[in-house]
C-alpha cells in the first residue's frame, strides 16, 4: 500500500525521460509490473500549457496504477500544477529529487533539491495540501559522496506528508555509473515508517531478492534494466513467489514484442514520431542478438512500419513479417 492506493506487487517501473511513456507502460504492467511510473513532467510547463506536456500524461486505464511524476523546485507552482491535473486519472503523484542532467541540476530541480533538504520538505507540504491522492517522493544517496543526506531529506519528506520514498543508492555526481550503494536505502528504511522502495542495480530476479534481503525496503524499483526487457517483471515476481528463473522469451515472443511495441507507439504518435522513437527501443531489445550490429545500423533508415517489419523479420529469424 502507497497511501490508499493498492499495488498489484512490489516491483515497480521506475521512471525514465524518453523511455516510460504510455507505449513502454502498457507492455510493462502487461508483464506484470506492479506500478508503472510516468517519465518526469515540468511543473512549470502544466502552469503554462503547454501542449506536449499535456500529451506526456495521457493515461490508458489498463496501465493503472500509475505515479505522474513532475519535477520543479518551486513550492507554489509544484502546487499550482498539481491542482491543474487534479481530473488525470493518476493513482499517486511523485516528486523528482534525483535527476542528475545539468539542465534540470542547473535550475534547482531534480537531485539539485536534495542540497536544501527544508525545501524538499516545503514543496512536499505545498503538494500534500492540494490533492488527496498520495504524495511520493524519489531521491538519491546524495548530491555528492561527500554530502550523502538521503535520510535526512527522506525525513524532511515524511514529516511533511509524503506517502512513500524510493532511493537510488547512487549520488547525483555518479549519475549511473559505478556500484548502488544499498546500505543507504536500509539506513532510510530504518528512519521512516513510509515504505521505502530501492533501486539500483536490479537486473533479475537474484538481485531483486537481494536488495530486499539486505536493506529491508517494502519495493524494488526496476529502470535501466527493463530497457528492450519488458519481460524482466515478470520474471523477477515469479523469483520472488517461488524462486523459479522462468526462461527467456523465444525469438518469436521478442519479435511480437517489439510489434506491439511500434503498433502502440504508432496508435499514439503517429508514424513519423513513433518510428522514429522505436529506433533506440529497438537497439535495446535487440543487443546481444546475432547481426544485431548491423540491424542497429540500419535503424536509422526505418521510417514507416513496413520498413520495420522487414528488418526485425530478418533480426528474429521470423518470416511471416506481413
Amino acid at each position: 500500500m502507497i497511501g490508499d492506493v493498492e499495488l498489484k506487487n512490489n516491483i515497480i517501473l521506475g521512471p525514465m525521460a524518453g523511455v516510460s511513456d504510455l507505449p513502454f507502460r502498457l507492455l510493462c504492467s502487461e508483464m506484470g509490473a506492479g506500478l508503472v511510473c510516468m517519465e518526469m513532467v515540468s511543473a512549470k510547463a502544466i502552469t503554462y500549457r503547454n501542449k506536449n506536456t499535456d500529451n506526456m500524461m495521457e493515461i490508458h486505464p489498463a496501465e493503472r496504477p500509475v505515479s505522474l511524476q513532475l519535477f520543479g523546485s518551486e513550492p507554489e507552482v509544484m502546487a499550482e500544477a498539481t491542482r491543474m491535473i487534479s481530473e488525470k486519472n493518476y493513482d499517486i503523484l511523485d516528486i523528482n529529487m534525483g535527476c542528475p542532467v545539468p539542465k534540470v541540476v542547473g535550475n534547482g530541480e531534480g537531485s539539485a533539491l536534495m542540497k536544501n533538504p527544508e525545501l524538499i520538505g516545503k514543496i512536499v507540504k505545498a503538494m500534500v495540501e492540494v490533492t488527496d491522492r498520495p504524495v511520493t517522493v524519489k531521491i538519491r544517496k546524495g548530491f555528492t559522496e561527500s554530502s550523502v543526506n538521503a535520510v535526512e531529506c527522506a525525513i524532511a519528506a515524511e514529516e511533511n506528508g509524503a506517502a512513500a520514498i524510493a532511493v537510488h543508492g547512487r549520488t547525483r555526481e555518479q549519475y549511473y555509473s559505478g556500484n548502488a550503494d544499498w546500505s543507504i536505502i536500509k539506513k532510510v528504511k530504518e528512519a521512516v515508517r513510509v515504505p521505502v522502495i530501492g533501486n539500483g542495480d536490479v537486473t533479475d530476479g537474484e538481485s531483486a531478492k537481494a536488495l530486499i534481503e539486505e536493506t529491508g525496503c517494502d519495493g524494488v524499483m526496476i529502470a535501466r534494466a527493463a530497457e528492450g526487457n519488458p519481460w524482466i517483471f515478470r520474471e523477477v515476481i515469479a523469483y520472488l513467489e517461488n524462486g523459479s528463473v522462468p526462461q527467456r522469451p523465444t525469438m518469436r515472443e521478442m519479435y511480437d514484442m517489439v510489434i506491439r511495441h511500434a503498433d502502440l507507439q504508432l496508435k499514439y504518435k503517429g508514424e513519423y514520431i513513433g518510428i522514429r522513437e522505436m529506433r533506440k527501443h529497438m537497439s535495446w531489445y535487440t543487443t546481444g542478438l546475432p547481426g544485431s550490429a548491423k540491424f542497429r545500423a540500419m535503424i536509422n533508415q526505418m521510417n514507416d512500419m513496413d520498413s520495420l517489419k522487414e528488418a526485425c523479420a530478418v533480426v528474429f529469424g521470423v518470416n511471416d513479417y506481413i
